[in-house]
């Protein structure tokens, strides 16, 4: 069973010795919850000022579609995971407050245009192939201009022509989190329900999208226990995390959650065309 456990604190050095507590324990990754309107760090830069902090924990700061831009939700979450060394993931928020909708001037979205900007996203992450940075110093090249791809998107609310303006991320995709409603965009999909049942039945919902894993999302008082074989792990809210008998870290947060790095899609394309 794999276990990741949300992480509020304080002040700074507080956020800190939770997250290196459960890394320690080995919780597979921490999410930072975030909104718009609060006051202090945001979660992304909170993310951020832990990545070299950290050694193995993966680091999944909750960013909103609705109040960043899709462009820029891709280069942060890229540079987070360039930052750890390939230990990013993206809780995907899309906040629904008309407060915090009115900081940007937006409208509240629905889960088609979510997974919109989880596809731009997608495609921004591979719009630099893994080798298109070469440095070739006798010529003064620095990137193979045609391993860097323009994605040409066309949302329902955006457009995004791309590329993106960092390299590939170290895992070649950040993992990305979210709810069920959008499960067949994410490597995890979390979801709650009424008691073990419940959850069961909504975790078999989310499997049948094809979605790779899926965490049971409890409150930090939750037995554990009884979820395993429901679920593929368990992420904990509110309030201190429990001691649970949590595994290894590997080199990446993918390593560590046994999922493949993807291949390139425009790689692909170009070396059947």
């Amino acid at each position: 069973m794999l276990y990741a456990t949300e992480v509020q604190a304080p002040s700074l050095a507080a956020l800190e010795r939770a997250v290196l507590d459960a890394e320690r324990a080995g919780y597979a990754f921490v999410t930072f919850p975030d909104a718009p309107r609060r006051a202090g760090v945001e979660a992304g830069v909170l993310a951020a000022y832990l990545a070299r902090r950290t050694t193995r924990i993966g680091l999944a700061p909750t960013l909103h579609v609705t109040t960043t831009e899709p462009f820029h939700l891709a280069t942060q979450l890229a540079g987070l995971d360039h930052a750890s060394l390939g230990r990013a993931g993206w809780v995907v928020g899309a906040t629904t407050a008309a407060g915090d909708l009115a900081t940007v001037g937006r409208r509240q979205v629905d889960a088609g245009e979510v997974a919109d900007v989880v596809e731009v996203a997608r495609r921004l992450w591979d719009s630099w192939e893994d080798d298109a940075v070469i440095r070739d110093v006798p010529t003064g090249r620095f990137l193979d201009s045609r391993k860097v791809h323009h994605v040409d998107f066309e949302g329902s609310g955006f457009s995004v022509v791309g590329p993106l303006i960092t390299p590939r991320p170290p895992q070649g995709q950040v993992v990305v989190i979210g709810s069920a409603s959008i499960a067949a965009e994410l490597d995890i999909a979390l979801v709650r329900g009424s008691g073990v049942a419940g959850i069961a039945g909504r975790a078999a919902a989310a499997r049948a999208t094809g979605v790779p894993l899926v965490f049971a999302d409890v409150p930090a008082g939750f037995d554990a226990a009884a979820l395993e074989g429901v679920v593929d792990g368990v992420h904990f809210h509110g309030g201190a995390p429990p001691a649970v008998a949590a595994g290894a870290h590997g080199a990446t947060l993918r390593e560590t959650l046994g999922l493949p790095r993807p291949g390139n899609r425009y790689a692909t394309a170009r070396s059947t065309a």
